[in-house]
């Protein structure tokens, strides 16, 4: 049973960095998913592909892996830019401004 250990990244919707410092074991699909055609909802058989483990560090799910003879692929998470500027969005009306605000 092949998975992959991974930690997620942000979400589109949001600049925060909650749910991202985790790592999550996850088993990869062993079935195609089907198309219901009654609902048209996506099913499959495969109840571990359900499983999503998480761990505070990548090595405590290589031991967990490791323990239950789980063959697992690591995908180390990119680097964040680091272009992120300072303050915020309140900054831009601050007293102490050294340009004038204009729109």
């Amino acid at each position: 049973m092949p998975a992959r250990i991974f930690r997620p990244t942000r979400t589109a919707m949001s600049s925060g960095t909650a749910k991202t410092r985790k790592w999550v074991l996850e088993f990869v699909n062993q079935t195609a998913r089907e198309v219901d055609p009654l609902m048209g909802w996506t099913s499959s058989n495969d109840m571990q592909a359900q499983v999503r483990l998480t761990f505070p560090t990548k090595q405590a799910a290589l031991d967990y892996a490791r323990e239950h003879e789980i063959d697992a692929v690591v995908q180390e998470p990119k680097p964040r830019k680091a272009n992120v500027r300072p303050g915020g969005y309140g900054d831009n009306f601050a007293t102490n401004r050294r340009a004038v605000w204009t729109h």
